[in-house]
């Protein structure tokens, strides 16, 4: 396309200079040459005035030589000649015509132009006093007849010269600005599909490869969207394969000793490897260009789902000797999360405290609704987390290689999280008033908390504590008590090493 239009651009320029230039030339000659003669004209009407006053050839010699081209030899006075008409007219002066193209010019009585060697003749006819016709010859050589062309040709030459090569040029990069974009396009679809997802391509050039390159990034976030929300329903679903094997290790550690019971221990322990290495590759496995994930969803009751959840979760806390409390939970909040993904949000922090504190420790869950945001607080009273930053990063990141993260993917916060940031809200991890762990969601029901509450959320969540101590004796819901197997809660806030989440 680029050498296209060169080669274009080159063709019309060239028929346009050779248009206008070729006339000009021509002009410029005929110019020069009316120019040159009418010199001539003036010169012999000088001459003119004395051929009328006197007919002596002596002071018609004086006068010719007075004048500019007379005394450089190219002016010259033929009278009539006297006697017989075959004698030759006398000549003053140096003349170039011959005897015929006199003769022509007086019996004609107008001027003409003769060409003789070296140049050219301007034959004038003249009055004399006498009543005879005399001719005047003024000679004009031909460098004076194409004085000026030869320059005005070259400049012409010049001018249409530097128009091609400018009209070329500028051709050439309207055609690298056309080219260049497509290239750019045609690459970057050839990179994405050898692989590299992160491949976009500037929004430039003509109108046409913008709307292209608006398409084309399009299309790859679509893809890489679509291709990141697989691995995270890959994930998720891996993830929540943990509930179900939370209840079969409970009960496989309740069969007491022998091959089988130890074969089921081990069985469901090599499970749970096994599914932790489908979330590790599965997270390891994600673009490093994404989308949000997630689209758009119709919303859950949030007290429904954690009155739901905590139902199947209170039946193990009951195996186990857990105390649990549930808050906030009598009224109907509607959230903009999806059903299942609350739940399975709920699941990974009820299965992190199951996973990493003590049997017979106690938990809460509380619900509060602030009238732009609702925060939800799971709480425990195990011995806490060391380094609360350092599980975020670890749920963030995909990554449970960091310290201490033995048995943890990271996966379960980052559900949390994303959960928490679709909505506009985050997620916080602290201290709880039981002494372990509190884990602090907040959803957005606007699209984003308003000043107040994230003020509220910053300042270390000393209201939602006070509001959960007032909330104890009104709207707690004591979901399970120690059985007669259990072992009894132990003292809250008894320090040990942190569980991970």
């Amino acid at each position: 396309m680029r050498w296209a239009l060169v080669k274009v651009s080159l063709a019309v320029t060239a028929m346009v200079v050779i248009a206008f230039a070729v006339p000009l030339g021509l002009v410029v000659r005929e110019m020069a040459r009316d120019r040159a003669f009418s010199d001539a004209e003036r010169q012999a009407a000088t001459i003119g005035p004395t051929l009328t006053i006197t007919g002596d050839r002596e002071e018609l010699t004086r006068a010719v030589l007075s004048t500019e081209p007379g005394g450089r030899g190219r002016l010259a006075v033929h009278v009539p000649a006297a006697g017989e008409p075959a004698a030759r007219p006398p000549e003053i002066g140096t003349g170039r015509a011959t005897r015929e193209d006199l003769e022509t010019v007086r019996a004609s009585g107008r001027a003409a132009v003769t060409e003789v060697p070296g140049g050219f003749a301007l034959l004038q006819p003249t009055a004399l006093g006498s009543g005879g016709i005399a001719v005047v010859e003024v000679f004009v050589p031909q460098d004076e007849v194409s004085h000026g062309v030869t320059t005005a040709w070259l400049m012409l030459a010049g001018v249409g010269a530097a128009l091609i090569v400018g009209s070329v040029a500028v051709a050439d990069r309207l055609g690298v600005r056309m080219v260049e974009p497509a290239r750019r396009l045609a690459g970057a679809a050839h990179d994405l599909g050898e692989g590299r997802l992160g491949t976009r391509v500037p929004e430039e050039g003509p109108t046409e490869l913008r709307s292209a390159a608006v398409a084309f990034n399009s299309m790859a976030d679509q893809v890489v969207q679509l291709l990141a929300g697989e691995r995270e329903l890959a994930a998720d679903l891996s993830h929540r394969l943990r509930t179900p094997l939370t209840v079969l290790r409970l009960n496989a550690a309740s069969l007491g000793e022998g091959p089988a019971a130890e074969q089921t221990r081990a069985a469901v322990e090599q499970l749970e490897r096994e599914v932790d290495t489908i979330i590790r590759t599965a997270r390891e496995q994600r673009p490093q260009t994404q989308g949000p994930y997630g689209g758009v969803v119709s919303g859950c009751d949030a007290c429904e789902v954690i009155r739901e959840r905590m139902g199947f979760w209170s039946a193990l806390a009951e195996d186990e000797g857990r105390t649990v409390r549930l808050a906030g939970v009598g009224r109907t909040v509607r959230i903009p999360v999806a059903r299942a993904e609350l739940a399975a949000a709920l699941d990974a922090l009820l299965g992190n405290v199951f996973r990493h504190t003590p049997e017979g420790t106690a938990f809460a869950v509380d619900v509060h609704h602030s009238g732009d945001a609702v925060i939800v607080l799971v709480s425990d009273a195990g011995p806490g987390i060391p380094d609360p930053e350092a599980a975020l990063a670890r749920g963030a990141s995909g990554r449970g290689d960091g310290p201490g993260a033995v048995g943890s993917t990271g996966l379960g916060l980052d559900i949390v999280r994303r959960v928490a940031e679709s909505t506009g809200g985050d997620l916080r991890v602290g201290r709880s008033v039981l002494g372990g762990t509190e884990v602090r969601v907040w959803i957005a029901l606007d699209g984003g908390p308003s000043e107040r509450g994230r003020r509220g959320h910053r300042s270390g969540g000393r209201g939602v504590r006070r509001q959960r101590r007032q909330a104890k004796g009104r709207s707690a819901e004591p979901l399970g008590t120690p059985g007669p197997k259990s072992r009894g809660a132990e003292p809250l806030g008894t320090p040990g090493a942190g569980p991970q989440l």
